[in-house]
């Protein structure tokens, strides 16, 4: 499928100013990706859930400018955020073939996050999700005549182009416009995958995986030491990449029966054993760095106890980073939710964590 799908035909108007919002989730992975090529694509497929309460608003605001070239203002919490203007530059740089209005407004860009910045909870994805939706409202305005009621609704593919725009700001951003799971990367068992935007998983979930339930574990609230950029160009030469790409591929197909018969002690071997890859990854690359902490191990191990003890159906993943999610059915919230909370919150920074549940995507506000 050609990028130039996405070129969108002449504007039929050029307001001189407006606004729109949106909230976007952040999603968790249960088949990892790590290790791209090109612009932003990636060298294996994932699939991930998109995630309810842990998200990103932002407003966009933009007004009608003389001069041409990227003019923008990023705001976060309400206070000018220079630091993550360098990273929307390169996004408005990568994006500007497919929106050529950027370039004829100053914009200010307005966001909060639900959730502590930088805890491991993905705000690449949330972030750069909820502008890419902003972007693909405000081109919808640009091109719907003036009797034309807009509902702040997409379409079918205004939200693939969302995604598709989304990726190019952050890779995992572009699985969280829709939910509640969601596959990212071509893969030759899954019809209508892609490299270029995420898909709704389509093929049938049984209700075992319905509503599933993620408890964040907030191991560290600090700056990770090796950025997940970094991180993915060290695939290149890693000695092991080609191994993983297809053990990624492998666990997705091996993933499809699961998800279809609710086969939870296979769906938590899969989880599992993609969340300790992606770290082995890390532990094997050249230069080798270690993203997990002591408190990580530690909850990991116990949710291993309590699983062999109790029967449970809990297990943990891990994104790029030291924080634990907390996998399990919604139908074993209530012993789950005790578990934490009397034996795992001791692990935590502050003893904080954060529970959410599989969302469906992104919306305007």
């Amino acid at each position: 499928m050609l990028n130039e799908q996405f070129i969108p035909n002449s504007y039929s108007q050029k307001p001189d100013k407006g606004n729109v919002s949106w909230q976007s989730p952040s999603n968790i992975a249960l088949v990892k990706y790590w290790g791209k090529y090109g612009e932003q694509l990636p060298k294996n497929a994932s699939i991930s859930y998109t995630l309810s309460n842990c998200h990103t608003q932002t407003t966009l605001s933009y007004t009608k400018k003389p001069s041409q070239g990227f003019d923008f203002e990023v705001y976060f919490d309400g206070k000018r955020e220079l630091g993550f203007e360098p990273k929307i530059a390169k996004f408005f740089e990568r994006v500007e073939f497919y929106l050529p209005f950027l370039k004829e407004y100053k914009f200010k860009i307005e966001t909060t996050n639900s959730f502590p910045h930088s805890s491991g909870i993905a705000s690449s994805a949330s972030g750069m999700s909820a502008l890419a939706c902003c972007l693909v409202s405000i081109e919808k305005s640009l091109q719907s005549s003036s009797t034309t009621q807009l509902d702040g609704t997409l379409s079918a593919g205004e939200i693939q182009k969302a995604s598709f725009l989304a990726r190019l700001g952050s890779g995992s951003a572009c699985r969280s416009i829709e939910g509640d799971l969601i596959v990212w990367g071509e893969h030759p068992d899954i019809d209508g995958s892609s490299n270029l935007f995420g898909i709704k998983y389509p093929y049938s979930v049984h209700e075992n995986f319905k509503n599933y339930q993620d408890t964040i574990l907030l191991v560290d609230k600090g700056e990770k030491q090796v950025s997940s950029t970094v991180g993915h160009d060290l695939m290149h030469s890693h000695p092991f990449a080609k191994q993983r790409f297809q053990q990624a591929n492998k666990n997705l197909s091996k993933l499809i029966p699961v998800l279809k018969n609710g086969e939870l002690a296979e769906f938590i071997k899969i989880v599992e054993s993609e969340a300790l890859s992606l770290h082995a990854m890390m532990l094997t690359s050249m230069p080798y760095f270690i993203l997990m902490k002591p408190n990580t191990l530690e909850i990991i191990n116990r949710i291993w106890s309590f699983r062999k003890e109790t029967k449970s159906n809990v297990c943990f993943t891990l994104d790029a980073g030291s924080n634990v999610h907390v996998l399990y059915p919604a139908a074993e919230k209530a012993s789950v939710v005790s578990f934490i909370e009397k034996k795992l919150a001791a692990f935590c920074k502050n003893g904080e964590f954060i529970h959410d549940q599989a969302g469906f995507g992104a919306k305007e506000i």
